[in-house]
């Protein structure tokens, strides 16, 4: 692909955020972006193709399309595998690696699509070069993804490499850790606006205060890390790097023109407060978020602010014995909320459709979002005095 021709591309998504991630590729230059469940589909030329690894907060991975063909058997895969010119693409050199998703698809086995799907890219090399790449399913230097519906096949190469929302600052996970696109994509349902104050009470690892700095400042997630991208053949290193300095006199034209974020982020356990401060220096966030050990009902709003934000993501996981005992933490969210944070918007992240009850008040907004395999709720409550709380638990 030259750098000025558009070519089809897809980038996958937690479920839930499709249409932010097409708006956000549509500002980064794609065209046509259609959201679909999973990700967006979208056209890009190699520097929007290079931008939308770099800059989206909320893409998991973005896959240049390479083949499509019609099938009805594994045998139909493999030749429409063996047809592209795998050659041209990436050297032999380069290990590699293929994921195979379906939907409606006949075919009885992924496992052996996958396999032939191997075996049909090695065999091209081999015609052509006389070599084939090895195969390594847990560090590859290329990875070849494919789509199978119910007649068609359509085929990727990965660009990305590693997950886009491994954005190279976790240096601790936290107990149960938000992935950063979608910690990201909370904070952009939350609608907040970097001139409000921004709380996470319950900030485990930190990542919510981080997306959300770093979305005020306009610091590129993508800065800190390599990509799959600069393993293809066509991997162009002067645009590269004009695209990476383009995303830094960005971040730095932010830090002048506006002043920084009150982002604020504490937990009640040690052991959480400096996994956070960790991962904030690793961000370059150091000074930039302030982070303290509290007990969520002990903080108050910042003086002399506006009022702000609230995210949260508390636990949701109940094992034997829990349910009562996270029931009383969500009634004392209800109830300091009501207290101190009247005319704030509060986002509670949950994937239990029964705990939020406990909090006795009335989310004015539901989003339906999926935290891996695990259906969730984001949660709007708008705390105006005195108009929320519910008579009953169940009300």
């Amino acid at each position: 692909m030259s750098r000025s021709d558009f070519s089809s591309h897809f980038a996958t998504c937690p479920r839930g955020l499709e249409a932010l991630l097409a708006a956000e590729l549509s500002a980064l230059g794609a065209r046509g972006a259609a959201p679909v469940p999973g990700g967006v589909a979208f056209e890009a030329d190699t520097r929007g193709r290079y931008r939308a690894n770099l800059e989206s907060r909320l893409a998991t991975r973005v896959l240049a399309r390479v083949g499509e063909s019609a099938y009805r058997s594994e045998e139909d895969v493999y030749r429409a595998a063996r047809a592209l010119d795998w050659p041209a693409m990436f050297s032999v050199e380069r290990s590699l690696r293929v994921d195979v998703s379906a939907v409606r698809s006949p075919l009885k086995s992924l496992d052996f699509v996958t396999l032939r799907i191997k075996d049909a890219v090695c065999d091209r090399f081999r015609a052509d070069t006389g070599a084939r790449p090895d195969v390594d399913t847990r560090q590859p230097g290329v990875r070849i993804h494919a789509f199978l519906d119910a007649s068609r096949v359509i085929l990727y190469l990965d660009t990305s490499g590693e997950p886009l929302y491994k954005r190279g600052y976790r240096r601790s996970r936290g107990e149960a850790p938000l992935k950063e696109n979608l910690a990201a994509g909370l904070v952009a349902l939350s609608g907040w606006r970097p001139e409000e104050p921004f709380i996470d009470p319950m900030c485990g690892a930190g990542t919510l205060a981080i997306e959300a700095a770093m979305r005020a400042l306009d610091i590129a997630p993508g800065l800190g890390r390599a990509f799959g991208f600069e393993r293809l053949a066509d991997f162009d290193a002067s645009l590269w790097e004009a695209v990476q300095r383009g995303a830094r006199e960005a971040a730095a034209a932010a830090r002048e023109r506006r002043p920084p974020p009150m982002v604020l982020a504490s937990d009640l356990h040690y052991r959480e407060v400096e996994s956070a401060r960790g991962n904030l220096s690793a961000a370059g966030l150091e000074g930039l978020v302030q982070l303290k050990q509290a007990q969520l009902t002990d903080l108050r709003p910042p003086r002399a602010t506006l009022p702000g934000v609230i995210v949260m993501n508390p636990p949701y996981g109940v094992r034997l014995g829990e349910r009562e005992a996270l029931a009383t933490l969500y009634a004392g969210i209800g109830d300091w909320l009501k207290r101190h944070f009247a005319g704030w918007r509060c986002y509670l992240f949950s994937g239990d459709p029964q705990l939020p009850r406990s909090i006795r008040l009335r989310a004015t907004r539901r989003t339906p979002l999926y935290n891996g395999a695990i259906e969730c709720r984001l949660l709007e409550y708008r705390m105006v005095e005195g108009s929320l709380r519910r008579k009953t638990p169940g009300g």
